[in-house]
This record gives structure tokens, sequence and C-alpha cells, in this order.
């Protein structure tokens, strides 16, 4: 998920316990016009097609789209979180025919809100936004499942007890993640500590390369991520430690030092709201779901992965998928060991959606 700070995670951060999450509004709009044309579904994507991350993911999900249903496609890569560039686009692509368009970074919403309400007959999918309107839907992944699945290999993998994460921004989704991959890690082995560093770039391979070798001279001896490259990885391979990357399977890209990745697939997603499109059954609403639904998932473990990790993996996917294990339980404590989550206490959409500090057991500070 892409963010731009300042007002709009202000925003963010005071809306979203609104939203019942994965829940639908009862609204539709424009489905007979729909139904009567043929479907043409625009992309707009924040970065390139091939970062091999974030992006590639989005947009393997529109070729299988095309492939399952039919539907003519269009993309357009590199675009600006700017609400002028993002209405421009919108312009742009209904003007070469699209019914449908699906925005894949949180900084597109406020273009795509303003662009929706000219357009009554278009149905608009914004990916990790908070707003909502009569033709347009909001959607994302509980990718955090998946972090913790990868936090117990790299738990049971580390020998130093040292393991780096390469993060983001520091917004709610990212230190979410970064909570659940470390809760992962804990499952397993209590004694070890997760190391945190900040780039503030989703995409920018040689900063994030730089900040794992920041990690890695710390002493780390395993490196998680939170970006959209696989400069983390790299620094890995090079220094010949092991690393967990995200997105996409990445193995290639690091195949010495990669183990997994929590990864997505939004394919299933993009096919159920086209289909719900052309049968007119279509409606508004904001979308939430993990592993049951095939969103996400964590990538096949490589013969880099430790020993009992396959096993311990699928447990622990088990768990989460009958609703054993739900993750963020408490007894919760933050970095300075105060309770956070009482025991017992099961932390509520709303609360995961803000989350602004850490669980013990982290050695980073979150910028305010």
């Amino acid at each position: 998920m892409k963010k731009k700070l300042g007002s709009l995670l202000l925003a963010f951060t005071l809306i979203m316990p609104l939203i019942l999450v994965g829940c639908s509004s009862d609204k539709k709009t424009g489905d007979k016009a729909t139904q009567n044309k043929e479907l043409t579904v625009g992309f707009i994507y924040v970065g390139p097609v091939g970062d091999e991350g974030y992006t590639y993911s989005h947009d393997m999900g529109r070729k299988e789209l095309e492939k399952q249903l039919g539907v003519k496609t269009l993309y357009k890569e590199s675009v600006k979180e700017d609400l002028a560039e993002v209405e421009k686009v919108c312009e742009e692509m209904i003007n070469q025919g699209a019914n449908v368009i699906v925005g894949t970074s949180f900084g597109f919403m406020d273009g795509m809100a303003a662009s929706a309400a000219k357009h009554p007959d278009v149905k608009y999918l914004h990916a990790s936004g908070y707003k909502t309107s009569v033709n347009m839907s909001n959607y994302f992944g509980r990718i955090y499942q998946a972090r913790y699945l990868s936090g117990i290999v790299a738990g049971m993998k580390t020998k130093t007890n040292k393991i780096g994460y390469v993060a983001a921004f520091p917004i709610p989704e990212v230190i979410r993640g970064i909570n659940a991959f470390t809760l992962g890690v804990q499952s397993v082995n209590p004694k070890a500590i997760v190391k945190v560093k900040w780039t503030n770039t989703w995409y920018d391979p040689a900063r994030e390369k730089e900040a794992g070798k920041a990690l890695i001279a710390e002493k780390v001896d395993v490196m998680a991520q939170h970006q959209d490259t696989a400069g983390p990885l790299q620094a890995a391979e090079e220094a010949g430690i092991s690393a967990i990357g995200y997105n996409t399977d990445m193995k290639a890209k690091a195949p010495k030092a990669y183990m997994t990745s929590p990864i997505w697939n939004w394919a299933p997603y993009y096919i159920e709201q086209v289909k719900a499109i052309q049968a007119g059954t279509w409606k508004s609403g904001s979308y939430w779901k993990g592993l049951e639904s095939g969103v996400v998932n964590l990538a096949p473990l490589t013969k880099n992965a430790p020993t009992g990790a396959a096993g311990a993996v699928a447990k622990a996917k088990a768990d989460i998928l009958s609703g054993k294990n739900k993750i963020f339980v408490g007894p919760l404590r933050d970095q300075t060991g105060a309770v956070k989550i009482a025991k017992g206490k099961v932390m509520t959409d709303a609360e995961l959606l803000q989350f602004n500090w850490f669980v013990k057991g982290i050695e980073g500070k979150i910028a305010k």
C-alpha cells in the first residue's frame, strides 16, 4: 500500500476506524449501463511494472483478469500520488473506453474520488484507502498474516538473534507488518530482536540496499523488508546472510540468501469484482481479507530456510485460518514494557488500522 504523509495520513488515522472492513454497502449504480457494453478496466500504478514487487504483483492480477474473463485492460505506470495527476489519468482512461478504473496506491484516493463524482457510470476500485461512494470501493489484504509466518522462518534461522528489517514509511500498515513479523519471530525464538531501519521510500533500489547494509553492520544475520525492490535482499546476498523478500517470490534476485516472501495475488479480487460488475450485482464497500481469500500468502520456502520451518509455518497457517491464532492478542507490551493490550484481548480492526507503536523486542523508533 502506498501512502502520502501529513494530512492524508492524519485523515486516514481519524476516519479508517469508522469503516466496517470487509462489509459492503447496499448501493449500486450504473449496472445496466455497464452490462450493456463491453468492459474495459484501467489500472493506475504508482511504480514501474518491472519493479518485480508491488506494482508487478498488481500487473500479474491484471493479466490473469484478462486471461480468465477476456476483458480488455489498459494501464499507466509510475503515476504521481497527486490529485490533479490522478484525475487526469482517470479522464484519459475513460476517453479510451475504460468503464472500470483500478488505483493501486493510497495517494491516488482523492483524485479517484473526484473522478468518481464526475462519472457515476464508471466503477472505481481503490487499494488501501478509506473513501467509498456509490461507485467507488476500497480494498486491501491482511498481509500481516503472511508476515507473521515469515517471522517464524526468520526466528528459526537466526544464530545471532539479531534480525534486520528495512521499512518504507512509519505508517500503520508498515508498523502493523513489522509487529506481526516480530510476533512470529518471538513465537519460536523469544530471545531474538528485530532491528528496524526506515528509508522513507517505496521504490529506491540503491537507498533500500544501503539500509540493508547498515543493518548488516549491526550484525544481523537475517534480513526482512517492506519495500518494493530487491535492494535489501541483494545486500543480504552479498554479505552471505539470509533474507526474506516481499510482494512476490524473489528467489531469482538472491538465490543464496532468499528463504521466502509474504506475497500478493490480486487476481482473485479483481476477478470477483469484475464478475459482479458484469452480472449487475456489484456493490461498493470495503474489502480486507486474509489468507483464506488467496489474496495474501507466503511464498514456498526455499532450501535456504531452516530445518523444521515448513512444518512450523504449516501449523501456524492452519491456526490462523481456523481462528485459533489471531496474532494480535494480549498481553502485548510496547518497547518500554508497558502493557498496551490486556491479556486475552484481541485487537480490533480499528486498532490494527491505527497502529502507531512497536511491540517489545523491536529496536528502532517510529518517526512522528
